[in-house]
């Protein structure tokens, strides 16, 4: 949780000097921060006008001092939480190189998948998905939805949000323009240079794999 919050703080200072974590030249950013960014604004602007509300209620009933001067700190400690969870979210969005598929949620979630453990993706639309890491087929949900679907043909090992190993056979997730990011990881996947690629199929979006062999046919 403290390098959780670590994170989050420094994603502040890259959204205040308009920088991006993680994404290294030639990579590609694929956003998923749009979908919340509203709900995350009207939910920080409440907070703020119920921060000065609940202060001002207590100082006008005259609590004692350390009491009203707690419960400030508190309300402006889930302020900056809101702030610092939303810059996350746009410094740190997933990213698509030439080598692995990062699938990233704020501070708390990062998944790093080689390109070539991928057999398939795939364009969907769920609108009741949610954040799940317990199981083999994981999933990173924004406002409740994921729009693509990567599945693998190893299973990958990756840190759950709170310290504990995981490991993924299908990986779901949401992004701003769901069709760049599989266009991308086609793209990655189809450049791929291993014994046995996993071509990510060049059609509508099925997620058939192709399966070529170097030097084959």
């Amino acid at each position: 949780m403290i390098a959780s919050e670590l994170r989050a703080w420094h994603s502040l200072w890259l959204w205040i000097t308009r920088r991006r974590h993680g994404v290294p030249e030639g990579a590609t950013a694929v956003p998923y921060s749009r979908e919340q960014s509203t709900t995350l604004m009207m939910w920080l602007f409440a907070m703020v006008v119920e921060t000065v509300g609940v202060d001002l209620l207590l100082l006008s009933v005259g609590v004692p001092g350390w009491l009203r001067y707690l419960v400030l700190a508190l309300d402006v400690y889930g302020v900056l939480f809101a702030v610092t969870f939303l810059a996350a979210c746009v410094t740190r969005p997933h990213v698509v190189t030439d080598r692995e598929l990062r699938v990233r949620f704020g501070p708390y979630a990062d998944l790093r998948i080689p390109i070539g453990t991928i057999s398939a993706v795939r364009q969907v639309r769920s609108f009741d998905d949610r954040i799940a890491f317990g199981g083999e087929k994981v999933s990173v949900a924004v406002s409740s939805q994921t729009n693509v679907v990567v599945e693998l043909a190893e299973p990958v090992d990756f840190v759950r949000p709170l310290g504990k190993p995981g490991r993924a056979v299908s990986v779901r997730f949401f992004a701003d323009d769901p069709a760049a990011a599989v266009r991308s990881l086609r793209a990655a996947g189809a450049g791929a240079a291993l014994p046995l690629v996993h071509r990510l199929d060049p059609g509508d979006g099925d997620g058939v794999p192709l399966l070529d062999e170097i030097g084959g046919k």
